[in-house]
């Protein structure tokens, strides 16, 4: 099975609000984003956005140029659903963040919640960053969260990559600097904890 085969499974045979990561709002993320205080036409970008509510938040505070990326059509064919007449203002992409061909320079905010610690590859991790550097803006946001150290080995039935702060940093390289980091407790529907890290970084150059 390929992984784009797993991801639609995923979906199909689970209701959006019983997936493991689900929450009914990305509180953490939607503080840090209102605190960015970014112009309301400011390009956002949700990697593996899937079915997470955070385009709908999003939608609510006013922001009007938003793109929802996901490897699984049926994903984002269920949040288009949820959005309704909404889902026309959205931007959506259906692809793999390793491989996708992404605007140059376009991005003023790339959020992911729960991609980046599925790519267990150091090759994947490196197309990854080198989407993430010609796509988001110089002095663009970086706002990440993955599984912490202290996390569980796997998610959604694939071995997960964790991560410190530092070994973040290690990875996306000297062009972005580190501005904060938490950490936050996630219980997914089935009771599962899970320790997540969320860090915000800034692109420098």
């Amino acid at each position: 099975m390929t992984i784009r085969e797993h991801w639609e499974k995923v979906y199909k045979t689970n209701l959006p609000d019983k997936v493991g990561w689900y929450k009914p709002h990305l509180e953490t993320s939607l503080k840090w984003i209102k605190a960015l205080s970014l112009d309301k036409d400011a390009n956002i970008i949700d990697v593996g956005g899937g079915t997470s509510t955070l385009v709908d938040d999003l939608l609510a505070d006013g922001y009007r140029s938003i793109t929802v990326l996901d490897l699984s059509q049926t994903a984002l064919a269920l949040t288009k659903r949820r959005l309704r007449e909404r889902a026309a203002s959205v931007i959506w992409l259906e692809g793999d963040i390793t491989s996708v061909d992404l605007p140059t320079c376009h991005y003023d905010l790339w959020h992911d919640r729960a991609v980046f610690h599925f790519l267990t590859d150091p090759e994947q991790r490196q197309r990854y960053v080198e989407n993430l550097l010609k796509a988001l803006k110089p002095a663009g946001h970086l706002i990440i969260a993955t599984f912490s150290l202290e996390a569980p080995p796997k998610c959604s039935g694939l071995r997960v990559q964790r991560y410190s702060a530092d070994k973040l940093e290690r990875i996306l390289g000297s062009e972005f600097l580190l501005k904060k980091k938490e950490k936050e407790l996630h219980i997914t529907p089935g009771g599962v904890k899970q320790m997540y890290l969320y860090c915000h970084f800034q692109r420098t150059a």
